[in-house]
């Protein structure tokens, strides 16, 4: 995953401050003109991110880059957020109908409840990895011309 980053702050020790404009998908699409969706997310789109990556040398401020993440983060936390549901409610289901022997319906409910306490698990697991994952530099673009 790949993104353009701006810098707005650079220190001694090697630490870059950077910007990313949070970027909303209705912002590709050819109909923008004529959606209320898009009229709607582009009145509250102007949000940003900033935080810090570790750097080998200085930036000047107003410089642009092209940061990225590791792919294996991003599969891990989709593997996370998808798979552990499903096997939740597999198990779910199979502790009703084979520990406890009930009926259909409350294995089909078992099921349900597993999926969901493992999509809330699986959410906080996919944050934390996401808060802990650090960007790297991919590329120094420069400055951008206007």
């Amino acid at each position: 995953m790949e993104e353009m980053a701006k810098v707005i702050a650079c220190d001694e020790t090697g630490w870059i401050r950077v910007e990313v404009k949070v970027k909303s998908a209705c912002n590709h699409c050819d109909n923008n003109d004529s959606c209320g969706t898009s009229a709607v997310s582009q009145a509250f789109s102007s949000k940003s991110q900033q935080f810090s990556i570790m750097s080998d040398k200085p930036y000047p401020i107003g410089e642009w880059l092209k940061i990225g993440l590791p792919e294996s983060v991003i599969l891990k936390a989709a593997a996370l957020v998808y798979l552990l549901p499903l096997i939740g409610f597999f198990l779910g289901a199979f502790l009703a109908t084979r520990v406890f022997a009930v009926s259909d319906l409350f294995a089909f409910v078992l099921g349900v409840v597993g999926a969901s306490l493992t999509w809330r698990l699986a959410r906080v697991k996919a944050a934390y990895m996401e808060k802990t994952a650090q960007p790297v530099i991919l590329a120094h673009i420069g400055q951008r011309i206007n």
